[in-house]
């Protein structure tokens, strides 16, 4: 079969990009746990493929997916996501639709579970969903091996986060000649 597109292109190199043919925005369709972040300190980060329905792919691809209080478990050797809400799929009739908060297997490698499963069994870790996302056609989630913060660690880092914003309206105000 011929492929048009690398003919017309100058020097002939594939014009198309990780994200999918033509795609510019690839960012378009993640959706993020920012709760996570606040919620725990993030130690090692992994991603997995996930199992899903067409309209599941097409309700993450639309943007309407919520990752909070969501969180992965090791059940028998193998990944689940639970409590991921992927809303139903509008254009899609109600009895091809999938139920938005079920369980979905994850996939890795079986030496990286295994890996997974003894460091949240023996250093109490937890598996939080970070962000779901499109590489070319698949969807991939990023997951985060993650401790609770205690409410003492929350306030520093608003503290933190708070003085940075202070300092870097000081250094504009500073760079436009304002006093």
């Amino acid at each position: 079969m011929l492929r048009y597109d690398l003919l017309y292109c100058p020097d002939n190199r594939d014009t198309r990009n990780q994200y999918g043919a033509g795609s510019t925005d690839h960012r378009a369709h993640d959706a993020d746990n920012r709760k996570a972040f606040h919620d725990y300190v993030i130690d090692e980060r992994y991603e997995a493929g996930i199992a899903l329905t067409g309209s599941e792919v097409k309700s993450i691809r639309s943007g309407r997916v919520n990752l909070r209080g969501s969180y992965a478990r090791v059940v028998d050797r193998e990944l689940w996501l639970h409590d991921a809400h992927i809303s139903p799929y509008e254009q899609s009739g109600k009895y091809f639709n999938h139920e938005p908060t079920r369980s979905r297997k994850l996939l890795m490698h079986r030496r990286e579970i295994v890996r997974i499963a003894a460091q949240v069994e023996r250093r109490g870790f937890t598996l939080v969903p970070l962000r779901i996302y499109f590489r070319g056609r698949l969807v991939k989630v990023e997951l985060g091996l993650a401790k609770g913060k205690k409410l003492y660690d929350k306030r520093e880092d608003i503290a933190k986060r708070d003085a940075d914003r202070e300092l870097a309206r000081v250094m504009k105000s500073r760079g436009r000649g304002d006093e």
